[in-house]
């Protein structure tokens, strides 16, 4: 029997700083021979084509969040937003690999980015391999992952300290300011910004979810070489940049 093209699906959240290194991963793989099927909103795929940025070699399948003219930071709430975009990427999601299936083009992989942690549970439902594409450097995914594992309440309480820094596994000595802007209190009245620290937050439970989870990192070796080693034994980051 013939070996079945690998079908990968990748979404990312449709803002141009998720969109660009996305793109990037996607026509890697489609050099490689691996058919690609992206689905963004209806707002991103036009923009991307104003822009002059839609790959001829991707399958595009467009979906409403409810934003397709835009989205105004003057009038519209991007807790809605998110969350628009969470349950009607999810139905997408579900029904692009019940289509694939059924026409003989299987989804081998469900590649998801940043603020995206839902869709993980949609491979796990959807019997689909997932993995995680982190499109910020290594030593940022260290941050947040060790953060989340206890490291909060030590961050919370001496950040202010202009003489304090910490270390963490994998990483240099760190100061409050080389961590990232959401790990400091200061923005924790920020709704949006707490909004997205817990989406980075359940992104990292349901990696604890995944036996030895496979996570693609936008960087490379001889750049972060100590920051992509393998953390606690379980979690193998892959230098894909």
């Amino acid at each position: 029997m013939a070996q079945t093209q690998p079908h990968f699906l990748l979404i990312t959240y449709p803002a141009q700083g998720h969109l660009n290194p996305a793109l990037q991963f996607a026509k890697q793989l489609t050099r490689l021979g691996v058919k690609l099927t992206f689905p963004t909103t209806v707002n991103a795929y036009h923009r991307m084509g104003k822009a002059g940025k839609i790959p001829e070699s991707l399958n595009y399948v467009l979906f409403s969040d409810g934003y397709d003219d835009g989205f105004n930071p003057d009038t519209d709430d991007a807790t809605h937003l998110l969350a628009q975009f969470r349950e009607k990427g999810n139905e997408c999601l579900k029904d692009t690999i019940l289509f694939s299936a059924k026409n003989g083009t299987p989804v081998t992989c469900l590649v998801y980015t940043l603020l995206i942690p839902w869709a993980a549970e949609v491979a796990r439902d959807c019997n689909v391999p997932p993995a995680l594409l982190w499109i910020q450097p290594a030593s940022v995914f260290r941050v947040y992952y060790y953060y989340f594992k206890g490291y909060d309440k030590l961050i919370g309480e001496n950040c202010n300290e202009p003489s304090w820094s910490i270390e963490l596994p994998g990483l240099p000595l760190l100061k409050s300011r080389d961590l990232p802007s959401l790990c400091l209190p200061s923005n924790a009245s920020d709704p949006v910004l707490n909004t997205v620290l817990l989406l980075i937050k359940e992104l990292l439970h349901k990696l604890d979810s995944i036996e030895r989870p496979k996570i693609l990192m936008n960087t490379f070796d001889e750049l972060e070489e100590e920051a992509l080693k393998e953390m606690d034994g379980k979690v193998n980051m892959v230098g894909v940049g």
